[in-house]
């Protein structure tokens, strides 16, 4: 059955996701503003320009709404997938060198850094936040699962180097590719993002790859 337009065109489903969004992009501001602590929904609904009703029929709790900006970062605004459905995944897929692949994936993992980073040093500090902790956990638990599936295709295609296990190499690449060295180069130390990429892959190319591969 078709959505329900408007008479000015929009779907009633266009129109819940937009104000959808538009929740998401006022929390995930307020947060990095205010914390999570000093972050209240009342605070969200007056930045979205929406009743704090909605903020709560949409999202139910603030950890829900933690949750959702986590995802939308991750995942896009426009057309959200998970980063293997991704079109950088596909071309490091792709890539006939190691080099090459780990391009593709600092490249993909750049633009999520750049909308997650800063969020994710605030949701971190929330020390006496067991919720927001639990949800950074959460998204920690499938970035490491993530991490170590391209570690595995890196070495199952192009070699691995000495005294490379499996688990320690998925540790490299959560670091050097987070987004606390993100944030650091990148937005405290001002790095252009193209340093930043061509020194990552660099840098992982050197940690991940046998120099005859690289």
């Amino acid at each position: 059955m078709a959505a329900v337009k408007s008479s000015g065109g929009a779907s009633r489903r266009d129109r819940a996701r937009a104000t959808r969004l538009r929740i998401v992009r006022a929390a995930h501001d307020l947060f990095v503003e205010r914390g999570y602590t000093g972050t209240r929904m009342s605070d969200v609904a007056d930045r979205a320009g929406v009743a704090v009703q909605t903020v709560y029929f949409t999202f139910h709790t603030k950890a829900e709404l933690l949750q959702n900006c986590y995802d939308v970062a991750v995942l896009g605004e426009d057309d959200p997938l998970p980063p293997q459905d991704q079109p950088w995944y596909a071309a490091m897929l792709a890539a006939r060198s190691g080099t090459a692949a780990l391009r593709h994936f600092v490249l993909g993992n750049a633009q999520i850094c750049a909308r997650i980073a800063v969020l994710d040093d605030v949701t971190r500090s929330a020390s006496h936040e067991p919720e927001a902790l639990q949800v950074r956990a959460n998204g920690e638990r499938l970035r490491r699962d993530g991490m170590r599936e391209v570690v595995r295709n890196l070495g199952d295609r192009f070699g691995r180097p000495p005294g490379w296990e499996l688990e320690s190499a998925t540790d490299v690449l959560l670091t050097l590719s987070g987004g606390a060295v993100y944030r650091t180069l990148v937005i405290d130390y001002g790095w252009a993002q193209e340093a930043y990429v061509d020194w990552l892959t660099t840098t992982l190319s050197a940690q991940l790859l046998p120099p005859r591969r690289r």
